[in-house]
């Protein structure tokens, strides 16, 4: 186990419940599915490798684990249940809006009636092997404002009947996570946040309601982690070697160069204290903000150790902070 974190580095739940402040991202272990030939995957997974990695984090301390429904077009969910199933004593985030065919691995759409709803969250529970869910997250980033209404009455109506034990939003737009924030039971918005997008209108939603945010891309899809160089190319399984428009940390299978240079401008000020850079994000993410729950992906147990290795650390240093600031302003001038 991991030594007692600092109480920066842990969140109380809306159960009452206080983890530490660091989840692990499931959709690297779904394996790949498709949109057409466009891969919405990471690659290849070996299922031993990934459960045995899920449990190394277990048992660094590791309480919190997300991932969706359409991730893999459900098997991030299968395996994530084979190697969690119903324990009480960790958190498991899942979400619905898109549809998937696990036979063929292909996208099939995206979906936000009560109908959907219902079977995607029985479906949920039965991958993941639970009795109830404890985190149900809305996928449609962009979805309608005024038609929000009618999916989160539906969650309500889940919680009442106690399937779902609270519900949020994966969104990238603050006047969708304020829609919601004041129903019982919305505890959370996921959104995109790293060293690259502060995001602070997001933040200043949430700390405002007093909501969890949960940071997907922590590491800008690894970029972050400092091991990929300017030629190293993406496979071509993987979603960040596809065209697609919300991808810009790589373009061409490759790091994107205006990218490359913010990273090499904060690199040594990320590995401050020893940490590495992976570490350093991390750490970045903690000290912007007290809502902070970061879940970076993973693959392999040596990702998972790297990762928890941050809590150890805690967050960055104020001073350090101020630093990554104005590297980065430099660049923007």
């Amino acid at each position: 186990m991991l030594s007692k974190p600092d109480t920066t580095t842990t969140i109380e739940l809306w159960n009452g419940h206080d983890i530490p402040r660091l989840g692990m991202g499931c959709w690297a272990i779904g394996g790949p599915f498709y949109a057409g030939d466009t891969p919405l995957g990471w690659g290849e997974v070996d299922d031993n490798e990934s459960i045995a990695a899920i449990h190394h984090a277990v048992e660094l301390g590791i309480q919190f684990f997300d991932t969706a429904s359409n991730y893999g077009a459900g098997h991030s969910e299968e395996v994530l249940g084979r190697a969690i199933g119903n324990r009480s004593d960790i958190v498991i985030a899942t979400k619905f809006g898109f549809a998937t065919d696990p036979a063929t691995k292909q996208a099939t759409g995206a979906f936000a009636d009560p109908a959907f709803i219902r079977r995607s969250t029985e479906t949920s529970l039965r991958r993941l092997k639970r009795d109830r869910l404890d985190l149900l997250q809305f996928h449609l980033n962009d979805f309608a404002l005024e038609q929000s209404d009618d999916v989160f009455e539906t969650l309500e109506q889940l919680r009442g009947e106690g399937k779902i034990d609270a519900f949020g939003w994966s969104t990238d737009f603050p006047d969708r996570a304020a829609r919601h924030a004041g129903r019982p039971g919305f505890v959370s918005v996921q959104h995109t946040m790293n060293v690259f997008e502060p995001v602070p209108d997001m933040i200043s939603v949430i700390e405002r309601h007093r909501l969890i945010s949960i940071n997907r891309g922590p590491l800008a899809m690894g970029l972050l982690s400092g091991k990929f160089r300017a030629d190293t190319k993406i496979g071509a399984k993987d979603v960040r070697g596809a065209s697609l428009d919300w991808m810009v940390y790589f373009k061409d299978g490759r790091i994107a160069p205006e990218f490359a240079a913010r990273l090499e401008a904060v690199r040594e000020l990320l590995q401050s204290g020893g940490r590495t850079p992976t570490q350093g994000a991390l750490a970045w993410l903690w000290a912007r903000s007290p809502r902070t729950l970061p879940i970076p992906g993973f693959r392999t147990v040596a990702q998972v150790e790297e990762n928890a290795g941050a809590l150890g650390k805690g967050p960055l240093p104020p001073s350090v902070m101020t630093e990554i600031d104005e590297a980065l302003a430099q660049l923007r001038a």
